[in-house]
């Protein structure tokens, strides 16, 4: 009787799910747990629990954008250790292809029932939400097909991305490491490579860029799959009291284009897989790479891993308190890479060999992996490929922050071209002193400059370009003689903070992005705080202004001597903000001023201060700085800065949000 060679087999997936029930199992009685607490909540809480149906989509979309992604990369490997754990036995992969059942039937069959185990969890919990929804009338078609959608989309791609790695390896324990590698190796390389470089080139402030960040899956789902909610304000009438209240009305599921990307991704992957099964030698079990191609791509990869990671920290361990200045010494790390390079190799070449027996004939990858390491440091430490120079042209960024001086500022190219130009300008001044901004990091500008002339400032500026930014970091020593020269990045500091345009923009006064929306007062003196409403924090805003124009208000002092002489009395403004792809709020200190006229009547006439709360903080509190100046005086003596006063101190919390939202 000639026996029939099958595509598929039934039996082979019943017995998988059968024989790896607890599996699946434990997975659906987690899941049931969730839905179960959400009707005990309805049921402890009564009729007025009850969610609408925008709001139980809500919460289907927030478990998908936000849980989703971490709990299917997790499930998919335990799947994937399962179905494919014959391929990692001598003895299981033989008997498996000695079935009249061919590779092709094997990988389907074994395929579609971890994608069963995959399915079924979600199915389960899926069933127990809808019949919540039914019964409290909550029922929305819409949003339960998006997320079955959403569901079976992200399932497939992360079991299919287990899959591949599946074939890759023949060790089962090698099989997670692999997999979770793959998942974020772009991330991992992205933080490695900047926070490397950020030792070596002058400015460079990225501990992760991002711009490989769609190569990480998970970490790009949960950062662009988000909820879309839309709130309308509505009155209530509660016996005699009315009030507003934000209702959810609607709400949409975001980014969702990017899972129907990644699961055709996952039908390339298992493509791939399956070519891989079909070229396998049963004899690769037990073998960390069971690709043979993949072997020399394995071992470089993790010497590059390990000198990049390893080397960073031996720095750390052994050569960092030597080191001079801010930036790393060449050779040192040279050194630091080279051994834990070498190291990363040949720990590669024994898990490939599984042997220890490595060293024979391995000096042209050692002397490859050596050139490698000494290449990277030198090409980083002499900047061959210009980032330290790097100024991005007004035309090629959406808008550029800038903190400096205590205070943070947004600048727009179609607002504030001037001030860009002024921006760029400092930037290129600061790049062109690199030198003299490195030595005086090491060796100081005490006793070249006298006390009292010199200060130290931070200087953070970012450039947005769309979905990049150029981040730069510079801690810059400002004295007073080069202040006063023409075209040093001192002067050009000081002429952009100062600036009138620049004095506006702190107070976001004519900004089209920010509107004030009320603020606090403390009078130290009386020691009450009052709350403002939007009026009177405009009107406050608007005296401000009339100080900053005549001159009284937000002149930044960078070598200021005198402390205490502002007024004691604390205002704050806050500012709600928005733009195209974000929302937040920001709270601007306005630090008063006896000169400050304008401000200090529109406070008498709001009924916030009297002429008594018009003390200085020295005048208040004259113990604490005749202590301090006698102090300082006999220490360092009288001509020794007593610290600096920022005018204002800006604190901004930007939120992202997706689409748009009110309410």
């Amino acid at each position: 009787m000639q026996s029939r060679i099958s595509c598929f087999n039934p039996t082979l997936l019943r017995k998988n799910l059968t024989r790896f029930w607890p599996l699946w199992g434990l997975a659906s009685f987690v899941g049931v747990l969730f839905p179960l607490a959400l009707l005990l909540d309805f049921i402890r809480r009564g009729p007025r629990a009850v969610p609408s149906a925008a709001e139980f989509s809500n919460m289907y979309y927030s478990v998908v954008a936000g849980a989703l992604p971490v709990v299917s990369l997790g499930y998919a490997i335990l799947c994937a250790m399962v179905v494919w754990s014959y391929l990692y036995s001598a003895r299981s992969v033989s008997l498996m292809h000695t079935l009249p059942i061919r590779r092709e039937g094997l990988f389907v069959t074994n395929f579609l029932s971890g994608m069963a185990m995959m399915l079924l969890p979600y199915a389960v919990t899926g069933a127990l939400c809808v019949a919540i929804s039914l019964g409290y009338g909550c029922f929305d078609i819409g949003s339960l097909l998006t997320t079955i959608l959403v569901v079976i989309g992200e399932s497939f791609f992360y079991f299919a991305s287990a899959t591949f790695v599946a074939f890759i390896t023949g060790n089962i324990f090698a099989l997670p490491v692999l997999y979770f590698l793959l998942h974020f190796l772009a991330v991992l390389l992205d933080w490695l490579i900047s926070t490397f470089a950020q030792g070596f080139i002058f400015g460079f402030n990225s501990s992760y860029t991002g711009v490989a960040e769609r190569l990480s899956p998970t970490v790009a789902l949960m950062s662009r799959v988000g909820v879309d909610r839309t709130y309308s304000e509505i009155q209530r009438y509660e016996g005699t009291y009315t009030y507003q209240e934000s209702v959810l009305t609607a709400v949409h599921l975001d980014g969702i284009w990017m899972i129907g990307v990644y699961a055709l991704v996952g039908m390339v992957l298992l493509g791939l897989a399956y070519m891989m099964y079909r070229r396998r030698r049963s004899e690769s079990a037990g073998d960390v790479v069971a690709v043979g191609w993949l072997r020399p791509v394995f071992r470089y990869g993790v010497a590059a891993l390990s000198a990049l990671l390893g080397g960073q920290l031996l720095y750390e361990l052994f050569w960092y308190s030597f080191q001079s200045g801010s930036y790393y010494d060449l050779l040192p790390m040279t050194v630091c890479l080279v051994v834990a390079g070498v190291i990363g190799y040949y720990g590669a070449s024994m898990l490939l060999s599984k042997s220890l027996r490595v060293f024979r004939r391995s000096w042209i990858g050692l002397g490859a992996v050596v050139l490698g390491c000494v290449a990277v440091c030198c090409a980083l430490h002499f900047d061959v490929f210009g980032i330290a120079a790097r100024v991005p042209e007004t035309s090629e960024v959406r808008s550029v922050e800038i903190d400096v001086a205590g205070n943070s500022y947004t600048l727009y190219p179609e607002e504030d071209a001037a001030l860009l130009e002024q921006v760029r300008a400092l930037h290129q001044a600061v790049i062109a002193d690199e030198a003299y901004i490195r030595d005086k990091e090491t060796n100081g500008l005490i006793p070249a400059v006298p006390a009292g002339d010199y200060e130290w400032t931070r200087l953070w500026i970012s450039y947005h370009q769309g979905g990049s930014a150029v981040d730069r970091y510079y801690s810059l020593p400002l004295t007073r003689e080069r202040m006063a020269a023409r075209d040093t990045y001192d002067a050009l500091l000081d002429q952009l903070v100062n600036s009138t345009e620049m004095k506006a923009k702190r107070l976001h006064l004519d900004d089209s992005h920010y509107q004030v929306e009320g603020g606090n007062l403390y009078v130290e003196k009386t020691a009450m705080g009052y709350d403002l409403s939007d009026r009177e924090a405009a009107a406050i805003l608007e005296a401000v202004g009339r100080d900053m124009a005549a001159g009284n208000w937000g002149t930044y002092d960078w070598f200021a001597a005198g402390q205490g002489q502002e007024l004691a009395v604390q205002l704050d403004l806050r500012f709600s903000g928005s733009g195209e792809d974000w929302r937040g709020t920001d709270w601007i200190n306005v630090v008063l001023r006896p000169e400050m006229t304008e401000t200090v009547a529109c406070l008498q006439e709001l009924g916030l201060i009297s002429q008594s709360d018009l003390l200085t903080y020295r005048e208040l509190y004259p113990e604490n700085y005749e202590t301090e100046t006698a102090a300082t005086e006999a220490v360092y003596g009288s001509a020794v800065s007593a610290g600096r006063v920022s005018e204002e101190v800006t604190y901004t919390y930007e939120v992202p949000v997706v689409g748009a939202e009110a309410g």
